[in-house]
């Protein structure tokens, strides 16, 4: 795999893939399924035309919600330059009762934008593993997409279309107020953490707030190289060391 493939596999692009099998370690061969998961997308109306919008206006409307509800309602609202050309809008969950922690990930793959639910297909069920090998589930962890509207063809977002979700992003970690974030791929890494993944795998970053980041690779390049799924369950038990420690 040359440097820009594994760049574009950690950033978490989504890539068919025949076996679905792949446990997150022995110990978690036997881990509950899944839990169910309450769908927060909206299929995505269409948009005739496309209205200019700009950073001062994404700024001013993540700013307004007081509620992760209502700021759920505002990212299925906000006429994002992507959005028409999306099938859903996969927005943040808020966890029902929450332990502290929140997953960053990265744009929408294939399957989350069909479903409308972030982290869904192959790599979620792989994250699922990850978080009950911890103790943990989506009931209790908060999923953040650095993105709410795939890009065609899963192509890297640009700068502006980054910047003009972020402020969502960012209200969206406040009203949360975690302990930890897990950052996942290359690209959340980058955004989140101000760090190159490759180099820093796993090295806490600490935010304002005393937010403490760990940036991982994302589920399905551990799909791709599951030899990489034990440097991540040496972060996965710190992150859980941490929040026990709260």
């Amino acid at each position: 795999m040359n440097n820009l493939l594994q760049d574009l596999v950690m950033a978490g692009v989504q890539w068919e893939l025949g076996d679905n099998s792949i446990g997150f370690m022995e110990m978690v061969s036997h881990a509950a399924k899944p839990v169910s998961r309450t769908r927060t997308a909206s299929l995505v109306p269409p948009i005739s035309p496309a209205s200019q919008v700009d950073i001062e206006t994404a700024n001013a409307m993540a700013a307004r919600p007081t509620t992760m509800d209502a700021l759920i309602r505002m990212i299925l609202e906000f006429n994002h330059p992507l959005r028409a050309g999306a099938t859903n809008v996969v927005a943040p969950t808020a966890a029902t009762n929450p332990n502290g922690l929140v997953v960053i990930t990265d744009i929408p793959s294939s399957d989350d934008d069909s479903s409308g639910r972030v982290l869904s297909g192959a790599a979620g069920e792989l994250m699922d593993k990850m978080l009950a090998a911890i103790g943990m589930s989506r009931e209790n962890v908060s999923i953040i997409p650095l993105m709410f509207w795939r890009t065609p063809g899963g192509r890297t977002p640009t700068r502006i279309e980054l910047d003009l979700a972020r402020p969502f992003v960012n209200r969206a970690i406040e009203l949360l107020e975690p302990r930890a974030i897990l950052t996942l791929g290359t690209l959340a890494a980058t955004e989140v953490a101000g760090t190159d993944l490759m180099r820093n795998h796993g090295n806490e970053v600490i935010l304002p707030n005393d937010i403490h980041v760990f940036p991982i690779y994302h589920p399905n390049y551990l799909i791709l190289k599951p030899g990489a799924k034990a440097s991540v369950w040496t972060v996965l038990q710190n992150v859980q060391k941490l929040l026990k420690n709260v």
